[in-house]
Order: C-alpha cells, then sequence, then structure tokens
C-alpha cells in the first residue's frame, strides 16, 4: 500500500469522525446539556444540532418526561412506638436539564432519601390508628416538602403515594383479633338487633291481635246481650198479651154466665141442687176423717125434692118456660178489636233499647226492630163470638 493511499485513508478516518463530533441528534421528551471546554454551554432541544468537534461535548442527556421511582420499604417509628414498613412511590418529572445535571450528582439518590427522612418527620408525629387512615395527609406533607426541597434541583413532584404500611407481625395478630372481635361485636348487635324488632313485630301483632279479638267478643257480647234484651222484651209482650187476652176471656166468660144466670132467674131449687154437688169434692180427700152434715142439707133436700115436683103441682124445674129464663132474650155480642191493643211503646223505641255502639258502628250489622203487636198476630173476627177460654 502506498503511502499516498495510506494518508487518504487516514484524512477519510478523520473526516467521519469530525462529521460524528460535529452532528448530533435529540429525540423527542429528551434535552442534552453540552459543554464547552468544561464548561456549561447550552442545552440542546429535541431535533438536530451540530457541535464544534473536539470543544463541544454532551454532558448527559436528561428525560423530560414524568418518571415513577418505587422506593423499598422503609422502617419508621411511630409515636406509640412502633416500627412499621412504609412503600412509598413518587412521581416527578425534570424541568431544567442544567439544574438536574449542575445541582445535584445524582437526583435519584437524594429524593429518595429526601423522601425517607421526611416520611420518618411526619410518621413519627402520628400512632399506627393514624398513620393506617391518614394516608391522603401524609401524601400531601410528603408532596409540599418535596416538592420545595428539589426545585432548586431542576424536578417538580408532581404527587407521592404510600403504598403499603407494614405493621409487625404481632401487631398484624393484634389487629387482625381486634378486627375478627369488632366484626363478632357487630354481628352479635346486628342479630341481637334483629332478633329485638322481631320480637317488637311479633307483639305488636299479638296485641292487635289481641286488641281485635276482645273487640270481636265485646260485640258479639254486646250483640248477643241486645238480642237477649230484644227477646226477652218481645217474650214479656207476648206474655202480657197472652195474660191480658186470658183475663179479657175469663172477664167475658165471667160477664157472660153471670149475664146468663140473671137472664135465667135462678130460684132456690137450682142453688140447693148446685150446694148438692158441691158436697162431693168437699168429702174428697185422704186426710178427711169425720163428714159432718150440715144443718142446711134437710133445707136443700127439701127444695131438690120441691124441683122434682114434689110440691103437688107435679111440674119439675126442667119444666121451665123458655121465656122465663131468658132462653129468649138476644145473647150480647163481644167487642174484641182492642183485646190486641197494647199500651206500652215498641220494645226498640223504648229509650233503654237505643244503645250506641260507636265502636262497631261500621262493621256490626243493625239489630233489627221487632214488629208491632198487631202485625204478628193474626185479626181475630170481629162478628161477636167468644174465643175458646
Amino acid at each position: 500500500m502506498t503511502p499516498a493511499l495510506i494518508a487518504l485513508i487516514v484524512i477519510a478516518l478523520l473526516v467521519v469522525v469530525v462529521v460524528a463530533k460535529s452532528v448530533t441528534i435529540v429525540p423527542q421528551a429528551q434535552a442534552k446539556v453540552v459543554e464547552r471546554l468544561g464548561r456549561y454551554s447550552r442545552t440542546l432541544s429535541p431535533g438536530l444540532s451540530l457541535l464544534v468537534p473536539f470543544i463541544d461535548r454532551v454532558r448527559a442527556t436528561i428525560d423530560l418526561r414524568e418518571q415513577v421511582i418505587s422506593f423499598p420499604p422503609q422502617p419508621v417509628i411511630t409515636s406509640d412506638n412502633l416500627q412499621v414498613g412504609i412503600d412509598t412511590v413518587v412521581y416527578f418529572q425534570v424541568t431544567d436539564p442544567r439544574l438536574a445535571v449542575y445541582g445535584i450528582a445524582n437526583y435519584i439518590t437524594g429524593m429518595e432519601q429526601l423522601t425517607t427522612t421526611t416520611l420518618r418527620n411526619v410518621v413519627g408525629g402520628l400512632n399506627l390508628e393514624g398513620a393506617l387512615t391518614g394516608r391522603d395527609g401524609i401524601n400531601s406533607q410528603l408532596r409540599e416538602v418535596l416538592d420545595g426541597t428539589t426545585g432548586p434541583w431542576g424536578l417538580r413532584v408532581a404527587r407521592v403515594e404510600i403504598k403499603a404500611i407494614d405493621p409487625p407481625p404481632s401487631i398484624r395478630d393484634s389487629m387482625e383479633k381486634q378486627m375478627r372481635a369488632d366484626r363478632d361485636k357487630r354481628a352479635i348487635i346486628l342479630q341481637a338487633e334483629g332478633a329485638r324488632q322481631s320480637a317488637i313485630t311479633t307483639a305488636e301483632g299479638q296485641k292487635a291481635s289481641a286488641i281485635l279479638s276482645a273487640e270481636g267478643k265485646k260485640q258479639a257480647a254486646i250483640l248477643e246481650a241486645e238480642a237477649e234484651r230484644q227477646s226477652r222484651i218481645l217474650r214479656a209482650e207476648g206474655e202480657r198479651a197472652a195474660l191480658f187476652l186470658q183475663a179479657q176471656g175469663q172477664a167475658k166468660s165471667i160477664e157472660t154466665v153471670f149475664q146468663a144466670i140473671h137472664d135465667g132467674k135462678p130460684d132456690q131449687g137450682l142453688l140447693a141442687y148446685q150446694y148438692l154437688q158441691t158436697l162431693p169434692q168437699i168429702a174428697q180427700g185422704d186426710a178427711n176423717k169425720m163428714w159432718i152434715v150440715p144443718s142446711e142439707f134437710s133445707k136443700a133436700l127439701e127444695g131438690l125434692a120441691k124441683l122434682g115436683g114434689a110440691d103437688g103441682d107435679g111440674r119439675s124445674w126442667m119444666d121451665v118456660d123458655g121465656s122465663a129464663n131468658g132462653a129468649g132474650r138476644p145473647t150480647a155480642e163481644l167487642d174484641t178489636s182492642g183485646w190486641f191493643e197494647s199500651a206500652l211503646p215498641r220494645a226498640a223505641d223504648q229509650p233503654e233499647a237505643k244503645i250506641e255502639l260507636s265502636s262497631i258502628a261500621d262493621t256490626a250489622p243493625a239489630v233489627p226492630s221487632p214488629p208491632p203487636l198487631s202485625e204478628v198476630t193474626p185479626d181475630l173476627p170481629a162478628n161477636g163470638s167468644q174465643p175458646n177460654a
């Protein structure tokens, strides 16, 4: 190989190196920090950029997208002297590549340490229960501290999330027992509340049933008493009408007999005959050991003999003229129009029969009023015939 060819190859390699050193391409969402002779020169934006060969160099390439860093569990002691492990996740973004390169040697490590110390300060003022239930407050305090501290580093902390809080195993067992006891307590309370509601509902149902049953018995007793009262009133009216009719019949019978006797003009002989008919009734009875014949008995026999025609005229008392004993006189007609009339008011119209049943006005049927006596009693013939006594 000739020296000229070697020189040409060297020159070509030198040109390639110079071109490679002078041209750089920056990808989207990235930035490159350029130093000139060891000092910060500029920050290259995405696209094609030219550098001065052997004078300018790219110090670092920075990712401008939002980044997520998950830190391992950090031991933290709470205010009640319990050690817990807390996992945190930090969302941040580089806003100034120059500060991210020259403001801190390693912003990832610095953010991790800053997160650990801040987390211990925040959680150290809380007890275990407050740390478990107050994650939102812890996240807000961590974000404020980290965002204010990492500002000079060219970083912006978007949010900080606590991924997990792991208490010691003994505390976890105690918490599980407490949670189980609390759940058992709530279950017992709910079961007791259900039994209480069931008992209340059952008692209310029994109360309502007893009230309805008592009301029904009350209504039935009232209706039965009213029916019995109406029945007694009707029976009393019937008995009164019967006694009245019987008395009327007896009165009419006595009046008829009395009138017939007066119309027949009885004499001493008839009275003596009636006297003799009464004597056997006087002698009746097992206790009668002695029978004394009254002195008037002989006179009665004499009168009876005269009735038989022993007085000499040969006529008996059976031979009396019809005109003499009233056979030819007309019989008086009996007026029975007022026999069945009652002076008492109807049973339904009496004041004591008007019972206002306000409690059963809507449910119990009304007791029908009894019909008057004149409606249920058959009409008797008004032709003056005498009823059978």
